[in-house]
Formats: C-alpha cells, structure tokens, sequence
C-alpha cells in the first residue's frame, strides 16, 4: 500500500457532513497528509426527459452550483478549528457539478488520492432511487483504498 499523501472527502452538507469531516481530517492529520473536502452538484441532464423544469436548467444548475460554493466555503470556516487541531498539511475545498459517483471518482485520479474517505449514507428515499448509491459506486471503481463512516453508528465504547 502506498503512504497516505492525499485524502479525498466528498460531503453532502447534511446534518452527518461534519461527523464524517471529522474523521477525515483525524486520518489525513496522522498520515500528515493533504485533505481535499468535495462537492458535487448533481446533474440534471440525464433527467431532463422525464419532467418539464419550472425554470431554465441551465440556470438552475449555475444558481445551485454558486450556492453550493457559498455553502462549502460556509463549512470549511464553520469547521476551520477542528480541521487545524487535526494535523492536516493543508485543506482544500472543490465545488463540481456532474453525476456526483464519477466526479468523485475523476477528482481521486486528478489529485493522485491515495485515500477516499466517505459516508456509507447520502441520499434516502426517491433521489436514491434516482441517483442510485454513490458510496456503493466509489467503493466498487476507485482507484485507491475507500474508507466508509457510518454517520448513524453510535461509536463503539473502548475496551476496559
């Protein structure tokens, strides 16, 4: 296995995205490796066929992409002091908009990623339906080690 130098974390904003942050950033600070915390922007193209939008979709996707990069900025500065207590080398913070499986995937190859670390749940109900399991996905064609955090798992009690 090669050393741990680059770590990729997608995140979804969600009331668990800090709890899986925080455990990346642990892992990335004892490897002192670079953090890289990602967003991806689903796209809509493939779903234009099934429904006629209230609005122009291009527009639509560059309204959710710039909310998405205030949003992301928001985080990292919400999060900054946990993120320096850990050791990370450095954070940096990507905004992307694709089918949000193969931008994760892309970005890992793109930033040499020698880890991706995730949580095992994003999206329930009809949009997984829809947009299908995105850990399922990475977890199956990365192109490095996957680490999945089960954001709904109580942590487990250390052994006395």
């Amino acid at each position: 296995m090669q050393e741990i130098k680059t770590v990729v974390t997608p995140i979804d904003f969600s009331e668990n995205a800090g709890k899986v942050a925080k455990s990346a950033a642990y892992v990335a600070g004892t490897f002192k490796a670079e953090l890289h915390l990602l967003f991806v922007v689903q796209s809509f193209e493939d779903y234009s066929g099934f429904f006629v939008p209230p609005v122009n979709l291009p527009n639509l996707e560059e309204e959710l992409f710039r909310s998405a990069q205030e949003r992301m900025d928001s985080f990292v500065e919400e999060n900054k002091e946990m993120l320096d207590s850990a050791g990370v080398v450095s954070v940096t913070s990507k905004v992307l908009a694709g089918d949000v499986g193969e931008e994760i995937l892309n970005y890992a190859v793109e930033v040499n990623a020698n880890l991706i670390i995730m949580g095992t749940h994003g999206y329930k109900g009809l949009e997984r339906i829809m947009f299908g399991s995105v850990a399922d996905k990475v977890v199956k064609t990365a192109c490095c080690p996957v680490l999945t955090i089960n954001p709904y798992r109580e942590e487990c009690e250390e052994a006395a």
